[in-house]
């Protein structure tokens, strides 16, 4: 299937799963355990039902969206990926500037493969940094003077990754960092010789945001252990109080999943949170974040913006979000499978299918601009949230 013949999301992960090695493709798609989550996440988007109201002048639609003083031109972000340039070498530049280039905010990670100086400048205006806050203080520090310095608009903190996931696919596929070749690996890329020769001639990608804390001229495998060292399992209220106090822009975490924590999160000043489950990526029983949405829109009323992310696949999708409570969604997999699949423009037509699809909906429910989308009348299947 060529680029030009895709009519859907589905369709770009298929050209991906066809031009990726396995243990990358795999890498992306994949989630915790048995990938409960991940099914769950689609699930409950299907079972969510958009009543269509008629005889509605909707000739003029807009999706423009303000979050945080900045208006966007559509209620959606290029959510952090995780070493994003195994799929396409300069992913994270391409993603960036297909955001900007569609005035949409783009999320650099933490585990990028791109500095945060090079995404920033990819994406002017349009530029987040998501923060794994590591265990030297120094070192979450200095991301945050390099993400200022980089004229970040919002700081997401990720909080849902205490300890690293099983994930199943990784494991068998002996999917680690730094990327050790087995034989069968080998044989794989060979079978898929574009990808190959890309790898060859820009060089295995490395965690590019976190190399200059762990020594000049490290090597891959001393990289990856300093990351490994990293990881925080001490992470509280008492951190996000702190980069609270720190971070002088809008600061928001993603992971958040209870009501409760939805609350102390706004007593303590945060700006806004991120819904999410990873993706199916952390806890295989946690909730769908769409399952959550409206009773912690309860909990907080306006005090917070609210954000989505998790099994995006349709532009309904994401009005659905926005009627059952969300301010703005955040796509992962979605546009990553567009890039894997044909670079920026593979990026660019992934956009295309969700602000497309989304208009749609918009026209057939009668409802001409998404800031009326909150509390449009919706059916659950089997019941309510």
């Amino acid at each position: 299937m060529r680029l030009s013949q895709t009519l859907n999301i589905g369709d770009l992960r298929a050209i991906a799963r066809n031009r990726l090695p396995r243990v990358v493709f795999d890498y992306i798609d994949g989630g915790v355990e048995d990938e409960g989550g991940m099914a769950r996440n689609r699930a409950a988007f299907e079972r969510v039902r958009m009543v269509p109201r008629y005889l509605v002048d909707v000739a003029m639609r807009s999706q423009a969206t303000t979050l945080f003083g900045q208006t966007y031109a559509h209620p959606i972000g290029i959510a952090p990926t995780g070493l994003a340039n195994f799929s396409w070498p300069g992913a994270d530049e391409a993603l960036a500037r297909v955001a900007g280039d569609a005035d949409i905010p783009f999320v650099l990670s933490t585990a990028a493969t791109t500095s945060i100086e090079r995404a920033a400048t990819a994406a002017p205006d349009h530029f987040w940094f998501q923060l794994y806050a590591p265990l030297d203080i120094e070192v979450r520090a200095d991301l945050l003077r390099r993400a200022e310095a980089a004229g970040a608009k919002v700081l997401m903190v990720t909080v849902d990754v205490p300890v690293s996931s099983k994930r199943e696919r990784d494991i068998r596929n002996n999917f680690m960092l730094p990327l050790r070749p087995t034989v069968t690996m080998g044989l794989d890329a060979l079978t898929h010789p574009g990808w190959a020769l890309q790898m060859l001639l820009r060089g295995v990608p490395k965690l590019e945001v976190l190399a200059p804390y762990a020594g000049k001229n490290v090597g891959a495998q001393s990289l990856a252990a300093y990351v490994a060292s990293q990881i925080s399992q001490s992470l509280t209220w008492e951190d996000i109080k702190a980069l609270r106090e720190t971070w002088r822009g809008p600061l928001v975490i993603k992971g958040i999943l209870s009501a409760d924590d939805a609350r102390k999160a706004a007593r303590l000043g945060v700006d806004g949170i991120l819904v999410s489950n990873h993706g199916g990526r952390q806890l295989d029983s946690a909730p769908a974040p769409v399952e959550v949405l409206p009773a912690i829109r309860e909990a907080v009323g306006d005090t917070l913006v609210l954000m989505l992310d998790s099994g995006v696949r349709r532009g309904a999708d994401i009005a659905k979000a926005l009627a059952l409570g969300a301010d703005f969604v955040f796509v992962g997999r979605a546009t990553l499978y567009g890039v894997a699949a044909a670079g920026e423009a593979g990026a660019k037509r992934a956009l295309s299918f969700l602000t497309d699809e989304l208009d749609r909906c918009l026209a057939q429910i009668g409802c001409p601009d998404v800031k009326n989308l909150r509390g449009v009348e919706t059916v659950i299947d089997g019941g309510g949230f």
